[in-house]
């Protein structure tokens, strides 16, 4: 029997990887924008602090809904489809073996070889030879609500947790200089992590992230000074 060798590929990690580091960056931004734009009309600091807080509960509640819904209706429709193709089995063998056969020949495999392919892995499991080269379903790509809800709004609270601790330590006069720099520090590094554990270019994750973040700030701020009442 052969000796199987694993290999561990970045693919393994898309799941979680896109939801923790969506809600983490929306965290960050999403709170610090709201810190600045609030800042920026003179709030004291009370009310800078109560903003951001109320910020990190909603965004996180929201950040889960919306994955949880979001993915959901990707595991219906996965299911819908692995139901559909459980019945065609059922129902027509020879068309889905002919399928799955021409599916390998069209990766370049000989047509005799492509069918004892099809032959193996149907007797194996069909539905699960389907399942992945027909429909691409896999159990790395597959959606998973429940995982994937938990990791957004577990993320976008530890996000948004970063700039309400500047609000807490950093001085009032100085509050908008600090959230600016750290959250552009805390973005950087969250890109290139982010780059560095999906085999991205890391330059490329820190500067995407860091420039579209500082636009969403200064926009915040902007409109804060712009329509803020002096306190």
């Amino acid at each position: 029997m052969l000796k199987r060798h694993r290999e561990l590929h970045k693919l393994d990690n898309v799941g979680w990887l896109r939801a923790a580091v969506l809600g983490a960056n929306d965290g960050i931004v999403s709170t610090s924008s709201l810190i600045l734009g609030v800042a920026a009309s003179n709030a004291t600091h009370q009310s800078i602090l109560v903003a951001g807080v109320a910020g990190l509960v909603a965004g996180a509640m929201s950040m889960a809904t919306g994955e949880y819904v979001s993915v959901q209706s990707q595991a219906d429709t996965e299911l819908a489809a692995l139901e559909k193709e459980r019945t065609e089995l059922s129902e027509n063998p020879k068309g889905e073996h002919l399928e799955l056969a021409n599916i390998y020949v069209g990766r370049g495999l000989d047509p005799s070889l492509a069918k004892q392919v099809a032959t193996s892995l149907m007797a194996h499991d069909a539905l699960a030879a389907h399942s992945k080269d027909e429909l691409g379903i896999t159990d790395a790509m597959s959606a998973k609500p429940l995982q994937a809800a938990f990791a957004s709004a577990l993320s976008f609270a530890i996000g948004a947790a970063l700039p309400l601790l500047v609000v807490v330590l950093a001085p009032h006069e100085n509050l908008i200089p600090f959230t600016v720099v750290t959250s552009l520090v805390f973005l950087a590094v969250l890109g290139g992590m982010a780059a560095k554990v999906g085999g991205a270019n890391l330059k490329k994750g820190v500067i995407r992230v860091a420039f579209w973040s500082a636009l969403s700030m200064a926009a915040a701020a902007g409109i804060g000074a712009m329509f803020g009442t002096v306190v």
